[in-house]
């Protein structure tokens, strides 16, 4: 979905690589978070203010979630969380800008961060229970007995693994690009009025979306090194 009056609406050209909008907006996400980093990092106060506070609030925050969802892993895997989480947080707000788009309203933006929680939930796995990772898959009943359904469930459990990522790409997509239409179509209808209460539902619907793809990549990473019982 593409608003009008975009700054980069058909991207750029370097001499035969076409590169698409929805990149170089990726870019200008990427930009925006490092150059706050390098301020905060350039900085530091022990009593934090201004963009430290901001950034202290919200990076504690993820952080504290993150050990108590995933116990001592959690600070090991938060700076890989938090950077997906403020960056699509980023992404998301900026469609609310005019003249703005937002990344996470293409597929491949949403793809490009599905597909490394995917393959780090699995890698981890592997890594933390060795071949005992393969009884995640196999359901509460594992006995001779139980055997058909061991297969049954380790072909459920492999297909929602699977879909994870196609989930989770699809839902943040569809949920920004619903937001950008609802927003071009009451602008059209009411310049000035309407609009203004959408954006500020704009503004909840992006924390929101971002939230969730964090819990869910939360949750899978906890499920994945956890011990099977």
């Amino acid at each position: 979905m593409h608003e009008g009056g975009l700054l980069f609406f058909h991207g750029f050209t370097i001499g035969s690589l076409k590169i698409q909008s929805f990149v170089v907006y990726s870019w200008v996400a990427m930009a925006f978070l490092l150059t706050i980093a390098i301020i905060v990092r350039t900085s530091l106060k022990l009593v934090p203010a201004g963009v430290q506070n901001i950034v202290e609030i919200v990076v504690e925050m993820i952080l504290d979630f993150c050990r108590k969802n995933i116990g001592h892993w959690g600070e090991h895997f938060f700076p890989f969380i938090a950077t997906i989480g403020l960056y699509i947080l980023v992404c998301n707000t900026m469609g609310l800008i005019p003249g703005f788009e937002a990344p996470t309203g293409n597929l491949n933006t949403n793809a490009a961060m599905a597909v490394p929680v995917f393959l780090a939930t699995h890698v981890y796995g592997v890594r933390v229970n060795g071949f005992g990772y393969i009884k995640h898959f196999l359901g509460p009943v594992r006995s001779i007995i139980a055997l058909p359904l061991m297969v049954l469930m380790f072909i459920i459990e492999v297909l929602g693994h699977i879909s994870r990522p196609i989930t989770l790409s699809v839902r943040l997509f569809g949920n920004m690009t619903a937001k950008h239409m609802l927003l071009l179509v009451l602008a059209m209808l009411s310049p000035w009025i309407v609009p203004v209460g959408i954006l500020a539902l704009g503004v909840l619907v992006s924390v929101v979306q971002a939230a969730v793809f964090v819990i869910l990549t939360t949750l899978y990473l906890a499920g994945a090194v956890e011990k099977a019982h």
